[in-house]
């Protein structure tokens, strides 16, 4: 159960649209690196669910490794040190290592990484992020492979937290607490809520940007093309009585 009723999530990306653009990132690893092995590092604990559908999307030889490194904390904000938790378990010397983040954020964590692993002298060494958050940089560092561009806004579920919470929820949400005006109030909801998944349904998702923009809004190209045929019978009609 939540531990403060005042906490409100409000759905950003869903589980189907993840889904989809999970497999998009896999077949496209997949081109890359025709005929390859790949070894892919999650960076725990944050990015092991994300992982865990891209290994599962490429048609290659592929094997696995884990890093971690805090910056953290329990808060919300990064303390913009980033230490070393657990290291690799075996030598990617030679390797073309894919390393597999949940969110790019201001790139402190991943500038670190790359240092680390470079020094291990990896054939190939590019990096998949499943959320990309361009405005909060600070490190001139890039994603080879990303999944969606989103705002600036502190987001959990699928794999991310707020002090070890959240994890656990299929969609990406942004977490509003209590001393925090709520954006839109329409479009949040209680965190008791919207843990049921039934209660988290009934919410639009907020509109980002996947890259490349992957088809995450069925209704609005339902309905351009619902525009599409009536601008057709219109002309059609017209030609009709010319």
């Amino acid at each position: 159960m939540p531990k403060n009723e005042q906490e409100h999530l409000r759905i950003l990306i869903r589980d189907s649209a993840i889904q989809r653009r999970t497999r998009e990132m896999g077949r496209q690893i997949s081109r890359d690196f025709r005929g390859q092995r790949v070894h892919l590092i999650g960076v725990l604990k944050g990015a092991s669910i994300f992982l865990s559908d891209l290994i599962r999307n490429i048609r290659l030889e592929a094997s696995l490794d884990f890093i971690a490194v805090s910056s953290y904390g329990k808060a919300k904000e990064s303390s913009g040190q980033v230490r070393l938790t657990k290291d690799l378990d075996t030598s990617i010397e030679g390797l073309n290592v894919i390393l597999v983040e949940d969110i790019l954020d201001t790139g402190l964590t991943l500038t670190y990484l790359q240092r680390v692993l470079m020094q291990r002298r990896p054939r190939i060494l590019r990096i998949a992020a499943l959320l990309d958050k361009v405005e909060r940089r600070i490190k001139d560092v890039r994603a080879d492979y990303v999944g969606f561009r989103i705002p600036n806004e502190f987001v959990v579920g699928y794999g991310l937290d707020y002090a070890e919470r959240y994890r656990n929820l299929r969609d990406v949400c942004v977490l509003s607490l209590p001393d925090e005006p709520e954006i839109n109030d329409k479009a949040s909801k209680p965190v008791s809520g919207c843990l049921r998944r039934s209660a988290a349904s009934a919410h639009k998702a907020t509109r980002v940007k996947s890259v490349p923009a992957a088809a995450d809004h069925p209704a609005e190209r339902a309905a351009e093309r619902a525009a599409e045929r009536a601008a057709a019978g219109a002309r059609h009609a017209k030609e009709q009585l010319g």
